[in-house]
């Protein structure tokens, strides 16, 4: 089977030329490139400087195939060009590759053939490994790949029994609520999309549970959808259903520049009319037309506990299933009015640029 690396005439490599150049069996070339292996150091001084003059490089899909293991890790998601999600991908797909792992990206759509072919794609390639990204793709996937023997890690989501790792959104949200209590707000609500992923909704119960503990009855309103646009119905709503709040929570940073948007174009002030507090802290939240107050996640620290939790897996897989909750953290930037300065360093959060 040829190998290698393409040498610029549609041809690769292969470790049957790195041998006759170095002069020694093929076999000895396959030891070369496996790890432990038994060689000499002579021959294999002589292998890897034929390999460097032809610019062969192991072709790890054959390798892995007579392994009966691919390399490859399943990244299933829908809404891979929202911000935070691509942040995820980006981190989820760098510690894979550090881990001699490849990424294989499936981002899923709603139809019923959306998620039969994104499961031919997860089952057919054989991947080591899955993992689902919070959001909408189905349980019936997650099933399916859990019946086929596939290790599978969730992110902000929790099936019974599997890996997962979370973010703490109840934490999240009693920070949010601590921070608009400090303007001295009285209106509190909070803006969610309808039928919200587990990880929306526990953010939005658990903002509502301790405004309703402190005396103050929130304002739920919901959108179709958890984008931009739907921050901006949510918030025509939320406008047109009685008195202006004066403490807003969204429960992700696209419906917080959506809202936020909206709320100016009423003519509302932010923050001074209006306190607004998003959650995921993208990078847009940061720009000067929002300067966005915001709960941030760790794409790269979700990533490299996604990791650990692969390693454990594979070097045990009857080991009980596992789940990781890492804190979050509060920016300050803008849209919060802060009234008691002095009051701030006791929630843990962070004035973004000091």
């Amino acid at each position: 089977m040829a190998e290698g690396k393409d040498n610029g005439q549609g041809r690769f490599v292969s470790a049957q030329a790195v041998a006759e150049r170095a002069g020694v069996s093929r076999s000895a070339v396959s030891r070369a490139f496996t790890p432990g292996a038994s060689i000499a150091p002579g021959t294999l001084a002589r292998v890897h400087e034929a390999a460097t003059a032809l610019g062969y490089q192991v072709n790890d899909l054959a390798r892995g195939l007579l392994a009966n293991r691919s390399r490859l890790i399943g990244l299933v998601t829908s809404d891979a060009d929202s911000p935070f999600r691509a942040q995820m991908i980006a981190a989820l797909s760098q510690a894979l590759i550090e881990r001699s792992n490849v990424p294989a990206i499936i981002n899923i759509g709603t139809t019923a053939e959306d998620i039969a072919n994104a499961s031919q794609q997860l089952l057919r390639y054989r991947a080591e490994a899955t993992v689902f990204l919070s959001g909408s793709p189905p349980e019936s996937l997650v099933e399916i790949t859990r019946r086929n023997g596939q290790p599978l890690i969730l992110i902000n989501r929790a099936e019974t029994g599997l890996d997962s790792v979370h973010c703490d959104d109840r934490d999240g949200a009693q920070q949010a609520f601590e921070a608009l209590s400090l303007t001295g707000a009285s209106r509190f609500a909070v803006i969610n999309k309808e039928d919200p992923s587990p990880s929306l909704a526990a953010r939005e119960q658990a903002f509502a549970g301790f405004a309703v503990a402190s005396g103050f009855k929130p304002s739920i309103v919901r959108a179709g959808h958890s984008d931009y646009d739907g921050g901006q119905e949510a918030a025509r709503r939320l406008l047109a259903s009685g008195p202006a709040p004066d403490a807003l929570f969204c429960v992700n940073d696209l419906m917080a520049f959506g809202a936020l948007d909206h709320l100016r174009q009423a003519g509302l002030r932010v923050p001074d009319d209006v306190s607004v507090i998003g959650f995921d802290d993208v990078p847009i939240a940061a720009w000067t037309s929002y300067r966005l107050t915001t709960l941030r996640q760790d794409p790269h620290r979700i990533a490299k506990e996604v990791v650990s939790i692969l390693d454990r897996r594979i070097a045990d897989p009857d080991s009980p299933p596992v789940s990781v909750y890492f804190p979050v953290e509060l920016v300050v930037r803008e849209t919060v009015k802060v009234r008691h300065q002095r009051s701030t360093g006791e929630i843990g959060i962070q004035v973004d640029g000091l």
